[in-house]
C-alpha cells in the first residue's frame, strides 16, 4: 500500500484499452465473401496525461456455402496511432474515407482513397464557420447518395448567428454580449449549423431553414439526397445543459436543399439516435418525456419514409417482467439495422447487466443476443417473509453463469456485429457474430482478448426493501447491486468493503470492467457497486420512484444493500467500511456518513452535490433541481421559499452535525453541473467541527474529473485515505 505500488496497481488497470467504435467493410472473395472489421480503441497514458487513439484490422473471410460462417481470420494489422482525428465515416459505396481532423490549431477534412489522401480540405481557413462539433450530441458526419457530398454540423460564425438570434439570447458580433451554450462538457458550443461541403468544387455551404428556436443535431441525407433529417433541439427562452439528459424538448426535422423545413415527430417530446434503414424505406428514432427525470427509459419510434406514417416499435417499459427485457435506456449506435431492413439491433441496461437485444419489425419481439442472457431472478418473497431480511428467498445472490457481465453493440454491417464485452475481472474484448435468424442464437467469435484478466471475484445481488422502505405509490420494486473482491485476500483476517455508489442518479453500475473497482480490488478490498431504485435497467416506474424521494429512498436502498451483503459474505468485515462515489454518488455517500455516522470510518466523494438549494442557481441543469425533489418546473419558474425548504431538507448538509467518518473531498474547479462550492460547502462545516477533512481542487476540470492525471490523482489519494481511517 505504498503510494508507487498504488500507482503501478492503477497504471497496469487504467492503461489497458477500450474498443470505442468500430466499421465494417465488405469484401468479394470469388466464391466466398470477406469482411475488413477495423476497430478504434482508447488508451489512458499516464506519461502523457492523455488518451491515445489506435485502430487495428482484422480480415474475416466465410464459408463458400454459407455466407454467415466465418472459416478464417487472418492476422490483425498493427495498431495504428490515431493521431487528432474528431470524426470519421466511410462512404458505403466506393469506400472512401471522410476524416475531420485537429492538427496545429486548424481543422481539416481529409478524403482517403484506395491510393492514399486524395483530397484535403482546411475548413478553418475557409472561414465558412466555427468549430466542427464531434460530440455525441450533436456532432455527425454523413455522406450523400452520390458520395461527393457531406454533411456536419459546426458553430456557426457570429455574424451569421446574429442574424438569427437577439443580442440577448445569441451570439452577436458584439463580444461582450453574453453568449449561452449547451453546458456542462459542451462549453462554447452555442449555436451549431448545419454545413455541407462538395467534394468537387472543394466549396463549403450553410443550410438554410433551420427554424431559429431549435438548433440542429445529428443530421443524416434523407433518401434521394435532396433534403436531410436532423434532430433539433429547442434552445428558447434558453438553454439547458444537455450532457446525460435525454429528457431535452427535442423533434425531427426534414430540411430540403431549398430551406423548405417540416417536423416529422411530435414536438413536445424529446427525441434522438434518428437511424435510416438500409433501403431507405423506415427511420427509427428514440423518444421520451420532457423534464421530469433527467435519464429515462425511451421507446423506439418507426417512421414509414412513404405513408409519413409514424408508430411505436418498442415502447416504454414500465415494470419489466423476470427474467425479460427492460426497456431501451442507452443511444443506438450509428450502424443499427439488418440487411433486410427488418430487424434493429442495440444494446441497453438490463437489471445489473448489459445486453444486446434485437427488436423485429414484423412481429416487435425483443430477443436478447448476448452469448449467455440474465438468467431469471427468483421469485420475490412472499408478504409473510418479506419482513425476516434474513430470510433466503427475499434478499439472495445470483450465481454468475455469465462470463460477460456487459455486452455493448459498437456496429452491425450486413449482419456482421461488433461488440465490446467485459466483466469486473475481465477488461474490454473484442467479439463478432453474425445476425441469427430468429429464435437461434449467435455464434460469437472473439478477435482479441484482453491482455490480461484478474484473480478476481464478483457477484449480482438482487435485494428487495423491507416493507417499511417501501414506495406505496410504486410497491414491490426491487434494485441490486455487484461485488467484486480478491479470489484470494491479501491477509487473513476479513477483507474491509467499499461501497462504491453511482452518480445521475438515473445510471447504472453494469457487471463491467472498471478501473476504480478493479484497481481496489487488486489492493485487497472489496467493492459494492450498487443500482438503487432509480437506477436505469429496472423499468420506468423503478426511474419514477425515486422522484421526490431523493435523500431518503435511495439512501435506505444503499444501506439496505450493505446489509444484505454482510449478511450473505462472512468474509467481510463489518467493522471497516467505507463509502465512495461522486456527483449523486457522492451526495448520497455524504447522506450516508451523516444518517448513519457510526457505520462508516470513511469517505471519498467527487463533485458532490451538498446542499441543493444554494445550487438551483449555479447548476447547468436547473429543471432537474426541481424535479428531483418532486417540484414541477418550468422555465419561468422563481424560486420560493417552501421550494428551497425542500430541496435544503432532503441535502447532506442537514446531517454534517452528525458526521463522524473523515471526509475526503475532490472537486473541478470547472465544473458546471455541480458548483465546486457544493463541495467548499460541506468542507467549511467540516472544519469549523474540526472533523477530519481534505480537498483536493482541480482547477482545470469539470464535473466528471475525466482528465487522465485527475483520475490517477483521484485514485492515489482515495486509496491512500481509505489505508489511513480503515
Amino acid at each position: 500500500m505504498e503510494p508507487r505500488s498504488i500507482s503501478g496497481i492503477y497504471s497496469e488497470c487504467s492503461g489497458l484499452p477500450a474498443p470505442v467504435s468500430a466499421e465494417v467493410t465488405e469484401l468479394q472473395l470469388g466464391d466466398r465473401r470477406g469482411y475488413t472489421v477495423t476497430a478504434e480503441w482508447s488508451q489512458s497514458d499516464l506519461v502523457r496525461g492523455s488518451r491515445l487513439r489506435f485502430s487495428r484490422q482484422w480480415t474475416l473471410i466465410t464459408d463458400s456455402n454459407d455466407h454467415k460462417t466465418i472459416k478464417t481470420v487472418l492476422p490483425p494489422g498493427p495498431c495504428v496511432p490515431v493521431s487528432g482525428e474528431l470524426l470519421s465515416r466511410s462512404s458505403p459505396v466506393r469506400g472512401l474515407r471522410a476524416v475531420v481532423r485537429e492538427t496545429a490549431g486548424h481543422q481539416l477534412l481529409e478524403i482517403w482513397d484506395s491510393h492514399g489522401l486524395s483530397k484535403c480540405l482546411d475548413l478553418t481557413a475557409l472561414h465558412a464557420h466555427g468549430r466542427v462539433y464531434d460530440d455525441v450530441h450533436f456532432g455527425c458526419l454523413s455522406w450523400s447518395e452520390c458520395e461527393t457530398r457531406l454533411l456536419y454540423v459546426a458553430e456557426r460564425n457570429r455574424s451569421a448567428s446574429a442574424e438569427t438570434h437577439d443580442g440577448e439570447s445569441g451570439c452577436g458580433t458584439d463580444r461582450s454580449v453574453y453568449c449561452e451554450d449547451w453546458g456542462e462538457g459542451l462549453t462554447n458550443k452555442s449555436a451549431p449549423g448545419l454545413f455541407v461541403v462538395n467534394l468537387q468544387s472543394g466549396t463549403v455551404s450553410a443550410l438554410q431553414g433551420v427554424p431559429p428556436h431549435v438548433s440542429p443535431a445529428q443530421a443524416l441525407w434523407a433518401p434521394g439526397g435532396q433534403s436531410v433529417l436532423f434532430v433539433g433541439w429547442w434552445h428558447e427562452p434558453f438553454r439547458l445543459g444537455l450532457r446525460f439528459c435525454s429528457n431535452r424538448r427535442s423533434a425531427i426535422f426534414k430540411l430540403d436543399l431549398d430551406g423548405h423545413c417540416e417536423c416529422l415527430s411530435e414536438e413536445n417530446m424529446s427525441v434522438s439516435c434518428p437511424r435510416l434503414s438500409p433501403d431507405g424505406t423506415t427511420l427509427v428514432y428514440l423518444q421520451g418525456r420532457v423534464f421530469g427525470p433527467h435519464n429515462q427509459c425511451r421507446s423506439l419510434q418507426e417512421f414509414d419514409w412513404e405513408s409519413r406514417r409514424t408508430s411505436t416499435l418498442l415502447d416504454v417499459v414500465s415494470r419489466p417482467q423476470t427474467g425479460l427485457f427492460a426497456g431501451v435506456y442507452e443511444a443506438l449506435p450509428s450502424c443499427c439495422w439488418s440487411a433486410d431492413s427488418q430487424r434493429v439491433v442495440f444494446s441497453s441496461a438490463n437489471r445489473n447487466w448489459r445486453d444486446v437485444f434485437v427488436v423485429d419489425r414484423r412481429t416487435k419481439k425483443v430477443s436478447c443476443l448476448s452469448d449467455n442472457p440474465l438468467p431469471p431472478p427468483p421469485p420475490p418473497p412472499s408478504p409473510l417473509l418479506r419482513h425476516q431480511e434474513h430470510k433466503k428467498e427475499a434478499e439472495d445472490f445470483l450465481n454468475v453463469s455469465r462470463c460477460y457481465g456487459s455486452w455493448k453493440l459498437l456496429t452491425v454491417k450486413r449482419d456482421l456485429m461488433v461488440v465490446c464485452c467485459s466483466s469486473p475481472n475481465t477488461p474490454p474484448t473484442l467479439r463478432v457474430g453474425f445476425l441469427p435468424s430468429p429464435g437461434d442464437a449467435v455464434t460469437w467469435l472473439t478477435l482479441q482478448e484482453p491482455a490480461v484478466t484478474f484473480d478476481l471475484h464478483w457477484r449480482v445481488l438482487d435485494v428487495t426493501p423491507t416493507p417499511e422502505e417501501d414506495n406505496i405509490q410504486y410497491s414491490g420494486l426491487d434494485f441490486g447491486a455487484v461485488l467484486v473482491k480478491p479470489s484470494r485476500p491479501l491477509h487473513a483476517a476479513k477483507i474491509p468493503l467499499v461501497v462504491f455508489i453511482h452518480g445521475g442518479p438515473h445510471s447504472q453500475f453494469p457487471a463491467e470492467w472498471n478501473v476504480t473497482t478493479a484497481g481496489l480490488a487488486k489492493l485487497g478490498l472489496a467493492v459494492l457497486m450498487v443500482n438503487y431504485r432509480g437506477s436505469t435497467g429496472f423499468g420506468q416506474d423503478s426511474i419514477l420512484s425515486l422522484i421526490g424521494q431523493i435523500g431518503s429512498q435511495d439512501v435506505k436502498d444503499v444501506q439496505r444493500a450493505v446489509l444484505t451483503v454482510l449478511q450473505r459474505d462472512a468474509t467481510l468485515d463489518p467493522k471497516r467500511m467505507a463509502v465512495i462515489g461522486g456527483s449523486h454518488g457522492g451526495f448520497l455517500s455524504c447522506h450516508l456518513i451523516g444518517q448513519y455516522p457510526d457505520f462508516y470510518r470513511a469517505c471519498a466523494a467527487r463533485n458532490p452535490v451538498i446542499n441543493a438549494a444554494t445550487l438551483l442557481g449555479t447548476s447547468d441543469i436547473v429543471d432537474w433541481r426541481y424535479s428531483s425533489v418532486g417540484l414541477q418546473y418550468s422555465y419561468d419558474q422563481i424560486p420560493s421559499a417552501e421550494a428551497l425548504a425542500t430541496m435544503l431538507e432532503k441535502s447532506p448538509i442537514i446531517h454534517a452535525a452528525q458526521i463522524r467518518a473523515p471526509v475526503l473531498l475532490m472537486l473541478g474547479g470547472r465544473d458546471r453541473r455541480v458548483s465546486p462550492h457544493q463541495g467548499l460547502e460541506l468542507y467549511k462545516v467540516l472544519k469549523s467541527r474540526d472533523s477530519p477533512v481534505r480537498l483536493l481542487w482541480f482547477p482545470e476540470d469539470g464535473h466528471s474529473l475525466a482528465r487522465v492525471d485527475t483520475q490517477a490523482d483521484c485514485f492515489l489519494n482515495t486509496v491512500l485515505w481509505l489505508q489511513q481511517h480503515l
